[in-house]
């Protein structure tokens, strides 16, 4: 008999290698214009998100870091340096834990995740676009 891992599973998994941030703690570096990556679908996005954050959805990040085919051979600007910091946030944590990992284990090295994602930006009133 096989046993199976639930995708809360992944995502403690995931958050057990990566580094988070607090909401506030993003807040206070916006003046700064750090990359933040938004892994949302793009009608969360336009819905509300980050000042600043670029719409990346989850389910092409992988394919979009190394400017796959499938994603028009562009690469996005934001993920060129591999060592430049980066932040990552969908809903509530669970898609940014797993896009995290994924891009740590693809060789980037300054990987934040932002806790509670978006739900927490907005319970907190943080700035918003």
């Amino acid at each position: 008999m096989s046993t199976f891992t639930t995708a809360q599973q992944l995502v403690a998994d995931a958050r057990s290698r990566i580094q988070e941030i607090s909401p506030e703690e993003m807040a206070g570096k916006l003046d700064a214009h750090p990359t933040i990556i938004d892994v949302r679908e793009p009608h969360e996005y336009v819905a509300g998100h980050i000042p600043g954050a670029v719409c990346i959805p989850r389910g092409v990040l992988e394919f979009q870091v190394d400017a796959h085919p499938a994603v028009n051979g562009e690469q996005d600007p934001a993920l060129v340096d591999k060592h430049q910091p980066l932040y990552i946030y969908c809903l509530t944590g669970g898609r940014a834990a797993l896009a995290a990992d994924s891009l740590q284990k693809m060789g980037y090295t300054n990987v934040t995740s932002i806790a509670g994602g978006w739900k927490a930006w907005e319970e907190k009133k943080l700035p918003k676009a």
